[in-house]
């Protein structure tokens, strides 16, 4: 009885994690950064008048003081406009600050929601871990095998007296195939993405920024190549996300898939996927001659066909689209549905909300199971 050990709560005044003023600071201007495409004058504007409404700064520690700890910390850098005669811009060390935080904002609320959980592994040999143990089987490899756990079992066996390991003891630690992927992200441009009072574009950068350093840093064999498509499509790299914008474009979706298969056509990876995010109709085509044929009422016909052979070539291709669809009009919902069908791929139809733990939860999905090619 002596060696029964109670358990129980105990409850304290919360106290805050301490944070330097600087780092405070810090945290609201990327976030401040990211909605002014990386405008640091107007983010710092911004940034005074939150400071005017909620005491951000004190008699000690300045904006003017955070401003010069950013220059000497290597965020912010001072630049010569010849247009504007001076003025200061963020550096590269800024921009993988900001991708970071996306990625801590979107993957962390991932991790602690699991929000639509859909888990679909393969257990086998692989080179993923997953947390579970079985028994080691004849064939299993040496580097699979848990020490820890053995070495535990061994102990339960056998007694620590007089350590002796042997088959029985043994525990492998179960693993999933890790498949490279080869991703293209398509993300909407056009001016409907800020239409209405709504800002759509930002959550689209923050997924695309926390999307590109998921992969660079967990899984850097896999490719992921962006792209923006608004009256064309053009390729855009990591780097230039923080400062993407929305143009007086219409949607040309058929120029952006067009642009994904041929980026991974020259991908060596078996599995490729395109991921779209776009809130509006295809409203724009690009015709032979170089004229644009553009049409905003409703849902035109010619342009819908152009994209339903878009997803069929893909389709032929094994290359699957997962549509992010960022409207609840009935109509477009069911173009969207038809698209999807010609593919054979998936589709979502979410608010901002929910994007990034939709588009995360897809791709860890779909880089853990072979798709043909």
């Amino acid at each position: 009885m002596n060696n029964i050990f109670k358990k129980g709560l105990r409850f304290e005044n919360y106290e805050a994690p301490h944070i330097s003023p600087f780092d405070k600071l810090f945290e609201i201007f990327k976030e401040l950064i990211t909605h002014t495409s990386g405008d640091v004058e107007e983010a710092l504007d911004w940034l005074a008048q939150l400071d005017k409404e909620y005491d951000l700064t004190t008699a000690e520690y300045t904006l003017d003081d955070f401003i010069e700890d950013l220059k000497k910390k290597g965020y912010l850098r001072d630049e010569i406009d010849p247009e504007k005669g001076g003025g200061m811009t963020i550096t590269a060390k800024t921009e993988r600050a900001i991708r970071q935080k996306a990625l801590d904002q979107i993957f962390g609320n991932l991790k602690r929601s699991r929000s639509g959980n859909h888990k679909a592994k393969i257990i086998g040999q692989g080179d993923e871990h997953t947390g579970e143990f079985r028994n080691y089987r004849y064939g299993d490899g040496l580097d699979n095998i848990s020490m820890t756990e053995s070495i535990k079992n061994a102990q339960i066996h056998n007694g620590i007296g007089e350590f002796i390991l042997n088959e029985n003891d043994l525990v492998v630690e179960e693993t999933n195939f890790k498949a490279q992927m080869s991703t293209v992200l398509m993300i909407d441009i056009s001016h409907s993405m800020i239409l209405y009072g709504e800002d759509r574009i930002t959550p689209a950068k923050k997924v695309a920024m926390a999307l590109a350093e998921l992969i660079t840093t967990r899984y850097p064999k896999d490719t992921l190549d962006i792209l923006v498509f608004g009256n064309d499509a053009w390729p855009i790299a990591i780097k230039d996300l923080p400062y993407l914008k929305v143009g007086p474009y219409h949607t040309n979706t058929v120029a952006g898939l067009q642009l994904a298969m041929d980026m991974l056509r020259r991908k060596r990876n078996t599995n490729k996927q395109i991921f779209m995010i776009t809130d509006g109709k295809p409203s724009c085509l690009r015709m032979p001659d170089g004229q644009y044929y553009k049409n905003s009422n409703g849902l035109d016909q010619f342009i819908v066909e152009k994209c339903y052979n878009m997803a069929s070539q893909a389709r032929k291709l094994h290359i699957p689209i997962t549509t992010f669809m960022i409207a609840q009009d009935q109509y477009l919902m069911q173009f969207v549905r038809e698209f999807t069908q010609a593919n054979q791929g998936k589709a979502f139809y979410t608010g901002l909300q929910g994007l990034g733990e939709m588009i995360f939860e897809d791709y860890e999905q779909n880089r853990k199971k072979r798709l043909k090619g």
